[in-house]
C-alpha cells in the first residue's frame, strides 16, 4: 500500500474546517478526517458541507462508536463519509454492527484500540471482527495525565511495531507524536500517517496552528509519499 497522509480536522467551526481542508488539498493531502470536536460541533452537517466542497477525497468520520453502531455508521455514510471509526472497548456486538454497516453502505470501518489494557490484543480483536484498518492510539487525556503526575508520556510508537506484526490490514499511529516522529511511521509497517492536533491543529484552543502551515503540509506529504509501498495490503 503507497503511504497515505490524513489531516484530522480536530476543529469546531466548519468555515474554518472546510479552509484548513482546502490548504491541505493544496498541499498534497489524501484524506480528510471530520474530528471529534467537529462532529460534535457541527455533526452530519459537517461531514456533508466537506462531502460537497471535496467530491472525490476519502473522508473519515472519527465518530469513536461505543454503541448504537449501525445507525451511527449508516449516517456518516449516507452523509458522505467513507470511513467510519469503532472503539476496541466497545461491546462486541457494536462492532460487529458498524462492520455490517459499513459493509451495506459502502464505508470503511476503522477500529480504535484506545484505552485497550493489551493494545496490541485490542488491535488483532478488531481485526479478527472486520474492521478494515486499525487505529493505534495513545488517549489526549491519558497523555496530559501521566505527564502532570510528572511520568513519562507513551507513545504510539512504543508498540507499533508489535501491533503492525499482529495483524494484516493497514495500521495507524495516533496520539502526540511529534512531526518527525508522524512521517517516520511508514518505516515501522504503518502506511496511514494522520496529522492533527498539534502538529496541525492547536491542541488546547482547537483552532489551526500558527505558522506557514500549507508549507509545512507539503514538506511532509512530499516525506511521506517518496516512501516506497507498505506492507502487503
Amino acid at each position: 500500500m503507497k503511504p497515505i497522509v490524513q489531516i484530522s480536522l480536530d476543529l469546531t467551526n466548519i468555515d474554518e474546517a472546510l479552509e484548513t481542508a482546502a490548504l491541505a488539498m493544496r498541499a498534497g493531502v489524501d484524506w480528510l478526517e471530520a474530528g471529534t470536536p467537529l462532529i460534535l460541533a457541527e455533526g452530519l452537517h459537517g461531514v456533508k458541507k466537506l462531502r460537497e466542497a471535496f467530491p472525490g477525497v476519502p473522508i473519515v468520520a472519527d465518530l469513536k462508536t461505543m454503541d448504537g453502531g449501525y445507525l451511527e455508521a449508516e449516517m456518516m455514510a449516507k452523509a458522505g463519509a467513507t470511513h467510519v471509526v469503532v472503539m476496541a472497548r466497545a461491546h462486541e456486538e457494536t462492532i460487529k454492527c458498524v462492520v455490517q454497516a459499513g459493509k451495506d453502505f459502502g464505508a470503511k470501518v476503522m477500529g480504535d484500540n484506545l484505552g485497550c489494557p493489551d493494545m496490541v490484543a485490542g488491535a488483532k480483536w478488531l481485526e479478527d471482527l472486520g474492521c478494515d484498518y486499525v487505529i493505534h492510539h495513545i488517549g489526549y487525556d491519558e497523555r496530559r495525565g501521566i505527564v502532570a503526575r510528572g511520568e513519562r508520556m507513551p507513545s504510539p510508537l512504543d508498540q507499533l511495531r508489535e501491533v503492525v506484526q499482529a495483524v494484516s490490514i493497514p495500521v495507524q499511529a495516533v496520539g502526540g507524536l511529534t512531526l518527525e516522529q508522524a512521517v517516520k511511521c511508514p518505516e515501522y509497517g504503518a502506511p496511514l500517517v494522520v496529522l492533527g492536533a498539534p502538529l496541525t491543529i492547536d491542541a488546547d484552543a482547537f483552532k489551526t496552528a500558527d505558522g506557514d502551515l500549507e508549507s509545512s503540509l507539503r514538506l511532509i506529504c512530499e516525506k511521506v509519499h517518496a516512501y516506497g509501498n507498505v506492507g502487503n495490503f
